[in-house]
């Protein structure tokens, strides 16, 4: 098995305890999820929190039997089938999380940023479920030699530029109606509204062309420093065409846990810089297959009569990720595997993985879009 860090004896909980804690939690009346949720929220603001909730445990009792009962039943049942324990541990993840972010709101949002508790909460979240996710890959990779490592990579490169048209693009370019497009929309807000933050966790450090060519990417993404050519400031724009609010996570509650499980993923592989390589491999990934999903969005927008404003996010990201996925993948992953042959069959890993996850999330968006009702959060015309 490989493990995305060292566990310590205090925060590795093995299947075993799992089990038998399943044993007494299931047992017990369902949980209220929601209430659980809010008190963490509550819980987060508390100052002293290490030492309140030492003091006074109490204060943990909702939370800590929801939480103990959602990782029983996920780690007991098939992981996909447990949707309401799946979303409380992703959304928990996601609230954790987020603190790694500037929110220009009230800084006392931060007071529990270095908690030992609040990191104790996400290890014991994040350690069984990433276990389960790299159990779902083909883990061969690692068996590869350099050359085969970097033949792979520029294969997977080629075939992902133009996947062929799947059901889910078909849909997107065919039949997906106004409705069901503004909810993809909402759905994509949550990333789309603080574009490559994440990135910047890893520029800091030694100077060469690999971070070079990151930074160039981040400044792009970035509109080199202009908001006016911010790629996150043309997705408001398409939204407040569309009549949606353009509030960061103002539809938090429509996204489903298979996205929130790729958006914490990617958290937790640029805060842990043992995770570089794989991160790498996703994000060229990422970058790589962006345009052909792109096009679809655009044609989507085109058939329903959209205005420019409305797709322009779209066309602007097909322009210049057709440039950043040929520089992550030649600039940056090929480079990698020089760099750390040892280590290299990482960064196939995370091209994989961040290819498996989009996949399962692009298919719950789908899903969740064709049933779609007006969200809630609507600006009037």
């Amino acid at each position: 098995m490989v493990l995305l860090h060292l566990d310590s004896p205090s925060t590795k909980i093995s299947t075993k305890i799992w089990k038998d804690i399943a044993q007494i939690s299931l047992d017990l009346e369902a949980p209220d999820y929601e209430r659980a949720e809010q008190q963490f929220s509550q819980l987060l603001v508390i100052e002293n929190l290490d030492y309140r909730v030492t003091a006074q445990p109490a204060l943990l009792q909702t939370f800590e039997t929801a939480l103990q009962t959602a990782l029983a039943t996920v780690y007991i049942d098939q992981l996909a089938s447990c949707k309401l324990e799946n979303q409380f541990l992703q959304r928990i993840l996601y609230i954790i999380n987020r603190l790694n972010f500037v929110w220009y709101k009230d800084l006392k949002e931060y007071a529990n940023e270095r908690s030992f508790y609040v990191h104790w909460v996400r290890e014991r979240i994040e350690n069984p479920w990433q276990e389960w996710e790299l159990e779902q890959l083909d883990l061969s990779s690692e068996k590869l030699s350099i050359d085969e490592i970097k033949s792979s990579l520029v294969e997977r490169g080629v075939a992902d530029l133009e996947p062929p048209l799947s059901e889910n693009k078909r849909y997107l370019r065919q039949d997906m109606s106004l409705e069901s497009y503004r909810h993809l929309i909402v759905i994509a807000s949550l990333d789309g509204l603080v574009e490559s933050s994440r990135l910047c966790h890893l520029l800091g450090g030694a100077s060469n062309e690999i971070q070079a060519t990151l930074i160039r990417v981040l400044l792009e993404e970035y509109g080199n420093g202009r908001l006016n050519r911010k790629h996150s400031t043309f997705f408001a724009q398409m939204m407040t065409e569309l009549y949606l609010d353009p509030t960061p996570e103002a539809y938090l509650d429509l996204v489903p846990w298979q996205v929130l499980a790729s958006i914490n993923h990617n958290f937790l592989m640029t805060q842990r810089k043992r995770n570089f390589l794989r991160y790498i491999g996703g994000f060229t990934y990422f970058e790589i297959v962006g345009p052909s999903i792109y096009q679809d969005y655009i044609a989507a927008a085109t058939r329903l009569g959209l205005s420019q404003t409305a797709k322009g996010y779209w066309e602007l990201h097909v322009k210049e990720d057709e440039r950043h996925g040929q520089w992550m993948l030649h600039n940056v992953a090929l480079p990698l595997v020089d760099l750390y042959p040892n280590e290299a069959y990482e960064v196939l890993l995370g091209y994989d993985q961040e290819k498996y996850m989009s996949d399962r999330a692009g298919h719950a968006v789908i899903k969740t879009v064709q049933q779609s009702k007006t969200p809630a959060q609507t600006l009037k015309p």
